[in-house]
């Protein structure tokens, strides 16, 4: 699970990270969520469309941030949205979107590592966006994620070729550790697993993994 410094940083980070989805639109925000922020709109838009049908469906959102991804699909019809989040001031935006949505009866937010959180029921949907470049050892915890998923799982892994991936070597150098991945990488991660329906897409800076839950080539 990620370490402290890691629950530190997107603590304090909370309120910038909330706005790269566009709630502070000012000229240098859009300049930079254009520049460097591309894969995230483009992984959340997937994201979204890949989680169809969603009328009457559950979903768990394993570092669910400020509650973006959870808060839209339960104004489209998800019947249960589960977010954990190890960060405290993350958990409190996503319970305020729910709120300010309409749909908090319908989402519930947990502060704590997901290890820890009761696995007593699956979800039809699965998402791990931005969770797993804070992972150092990512096998296992795909496995768990994979063992509550009934329908699709949908991860992003950050790419470790390119200008951006030296740029946020960069800036993250005295935040946090971070973990990057190339394709082989990717393929040796999920290779074993028994889901033989993966759809790996490189976007931008990101590599955006479906995981469609049926298994030996069944649909």
């Amino acid at each position: 699970m990620p370490k402290r410094d890691v629950s530190d940083f997107f603590d304090s980070y909370a309120s910038d990270f909330n706005a790269i989805y566009g709630n502070r639109n000012t000229l240098l925000n859009n300049l930079i969520n254009k520049l460097f922020r591309k894969s995230m709109r483009v992984r959340y838009i997937r994201t979204i469309e890949g989680c169809e049908p969603i009328e009457g469906r559950s979903v768990i959102d394993i570092g669910c941030g400020p509650g973006h991804y959870g808060v839209a699909l339960a104004k489209k019809g998800a019947a249960r949205v589960c977010g954990i989040d190890f960060a405290e001031s993350m958990i409190d935006l996503a319970k305020s979107r729910a709120v300010r949505s309409g749909v908090a009866d319908r989402c519930s937010f947990f502060l704590g590592d997901f290890w820890d959180y009761p696995a007593e029921e699956k979800f039809d949907y699965a998402i791990v966006m931005g969770f797993m470049d804070y992972i150092e050892d990512p096998r296992e915890l795909i496995e768990r994620v994979l063992s509550l998923t009934s329908h699709k799982a949908f991860f992003s892994f950050p790419s470790a070729s390119g200008f951006l991936a030296w740029q946020r070597r960069l800036r993250y150098r005295k935040r946090c550790d971070l973990f990057m991945y190339d394709l082989g990488q990717l393929y040796d991660l999920f290779e074993g697993t028994g889901y033989q329906k993966i759809h790996l897409e490189k976007i931008n800076r990101d590599y955006f993994v479906t995981v469609s839950m049926a298994k030996e080539g069944r649909i």
